[in-house]
């Protein structure tokens, strides 16, 4: 597990924008929202590509493959690489964007 930053890489161009960036995260990816509520858990498990978790609401930890807990909150974000053992949990809750590709450019 490593902790990323999210900052823009190019600027956005679309007519009108003002002081905003995008970055592309990766290719064939799909992402889902996953919501942990309070004292809830995602259990242990591989994963199946790389793995973008960054976390968009509330607070909990994460754990990689040394299974060591660290804190994460609303802003922050980690990457578990392809087949890498990885769980989270909250104990206040938090809301989290998943991105899964079989790369991801972070």
């Amino acid at each position: 597990m490593r902790r990323v930053e999210l900052s823009g890489e190019r600027p956005v161009t679309a007519p009108g924008s003002v002081n905003a960036a995008v970055r592309r995260l990766g290719t064939n990816a799909h992402a889902v929202v996953i919501e942990v509520g309070p004292g809830g858990l995602v259990a242990r498990h591989p994963a199946v590509g790389a793995q973008l978790f960054a976390v968009t609401e509330g607070s909990g930890w994460v754990s990689g493959g040394d299974g060591e807990r660290e804190q994460i909150q609303a802003g922050e974000a980690v990457v578990w690489e392809p087949g890498e053992e990885h769980e989270s949990g909250s104990d206040e809750g938090k809301t989290v964007l998943v991105v899964e590709a079989e790369s991801l450019d972070v």
